[in-house]
């Protein structure tokens, strides 16, 4: 574990860092949360928190005469996925209120006719004279709402499976409710939902946009459970993109342009899970068989993805407060190359082979724990999409921030939980702290216009 000097840490050394926050934490209240929708929001006066996502960075002739991208909605897979990442995301957890397995269906084709709509640039019809008008104009004369790379991903909970629409006999063989780890401190109001919608765009103007239009199309079948949103910060030379600690996050991802890695890693197949070799598990970390069980997935899962979101709360103050030799050694890179602390770039593999007993790279450094370069650790990999997010102050008056997690896995449990478990007591615990999310499964594609979200679920 890190070193608890009052110098490093601003917090008394006989309580250290964990203790004196877990008691902030309870002092506060529902803190690290309030700004999510399914809480009392945090900054109740309507104004937007200096910094938060969204916040003006582009002056308007820049904007004017960026590339307008459409992403193609129509595919074997979702878009959103291996999609490159925009800089905006809304995260909407919903629970269905439509009656029946009926009026279920009939919910996802309309979710599924306004999202193709809207990812084709194409205008929501009109509804006709006296009517309301048919899009929010949020946008202007761009109110199609196609452009700025938009992506609209649809996922299901495992609740959706209950006896409401009958069927459990479909549920994806790995999805339960998210599994609360040692070092969580999950508010279960912002916690799972039937349904998870993504949104990404690169406005965050047309994010929200989507994300009105698609909960106009289904008022009275769909309510909000949680929201939340994310951010990434604009393109900059070095590498990929900086999170809310300083450091780059996302230069271990595998590729996406080989599909052969996303057809290992991120697509799940119908039929038995891949087996996973149990003295290379063993050597990751992982006891098989015991936390690995046999799983059979259902037939129409085929094309999609296990699903997990993530909102893990960061104690900046605290954070700034470290040295940053420390900050290094709990990472295991660099902070302003992002190289490993074996090497001398960012796209440098960590030596751990010549350095077994963490003289560069500690034991317990978050690189060295979350991807250890065993032979079982290829099978563990996940394709992570994270975004950072600013939800203003809680009721201390602290900085509400952090990551919204976000990684989609082809097995639940090789993969992220797998992971998971490792990181459990890293030194980085001190200073983060899941608070929200869930596991979902993204639905495979919608294959063309007559096809429809989870028609396979129904077939």
């Amino acid at each position: 574990m890190t070193s608890e000097n009052d110098g490093a840490s601003g917090c008394p050394a006989h309580v250290g860092r964990r203790g004196f926050l877990r008691g902030l934490m309870g002092a506060a209240g529902a803190i690290g949360v309030g700004a999510v929708v399914g809480a009392a929001p945090a900054a109740a006066s309507g104004a937007a928190p200096a910094g938060a996502v969204g916040a003006a960075t582009d002056d308007t002739a820049e904007r004017a005469t960026r590339p307008r991208a459409v992403v193609p909605f129509h595919g074997e897979h979702q878009a959103g996925i291996v999609t490159p990442s925009q800089r905006a995301a809304q995260f909407v957890a919903l629970d269905v209120a439509a009656p029946g397995r009926d009026g279920l269906e009939a919910t996802l084709r309309t979710l599924t006719e306004r999202a193709r709509t809207l990812a084709a640039a194409t205008p929501a019809p009109s509804a006709g004279p006296g009517a309301p008008p048919s899009d929010d104009g949020i946008l202007g004369a761009e109110a199609s709402g196609g452009a700025d790379s938009l992506t609209i991903t649809l996922s299901v909970g495992v609740s959706l499976f209950d006896d409401r629409f009958g069927l459990a006999d479909r549920r994806p063989a790995r999805l339960r409710v998210m599994d609360t780890f040692p070092d969580d401190n999950l508010d279960r109001a912002i916690c799972d939902g039937d349904l998870l919608v993504q949104v990404c765009a690169d406005e965050r103007d047309t994010v929200l946009h989507a994300v009105r239009e698609l909960l106009r199309a289904t008022r009275g079948d769909l309510v909000v459970r949680w929201r939340q949103d994310g951010f990434l910060p604009p393109a900059r030379p070095g590498g990929a993109p900086r999170n809310l600690l300083g450091f780059k996050d996302g230069t271990a991802n595998p590729p996406t342009a080989q599909a052969d890695q996303m057809d290992a890693i991120v697509w799940t197949h119908a039929g038995p899970t891949p087996k996973v070799d149990d003295q290379a598990a063993r050597a990751f970390g992982l006891t098989l068989p015991d936390d690995l069980p046999d799983a059979v997935e259902p037939a129409w899962v085929e094309g999609g993805s296990y699903h997990v979101v993530r909102t893990t709360r960061m104690y900046v103050e605290f954070w700034d407060r470290v040295t940053l030799d420390e900050q290094e050694q709990m990472i295991g890179r660099r902070r302003d190359s992002g190289a490993p602390l074996t090497g001398a770039h960012e796209d440098d593999v960590p030596d751990f082979a010549s350095d077994p007993t963490g003289d560069a790279i500690k034991l317990d450094a978050h690189i060295r724990l979350a991807g250890p370069r065993t032979p079982g650790a290829e099978a563990m990999r996940m394709l992570r999409r994270p975004f950072s997010y600013d939800n203003g102050t809680d009721p201390a008056g602290t900085l509400d921030v952090g990551l919204v997690f976000v990684c989609f896995v082809q097995d639940l449990d090789r993969q992220f939980v797998a992971v998971q478990r490792r990181l459990t007591g890293e030194p980085l615990v001190d200073y983060i702290s899941p608070v929200g999310g869930g596991y979902f499964f993204a639905l495979p594609g919608v294959r063309d216009k007559d096809d429809w979200y989870a028609s396979a679920l129904f077939a």
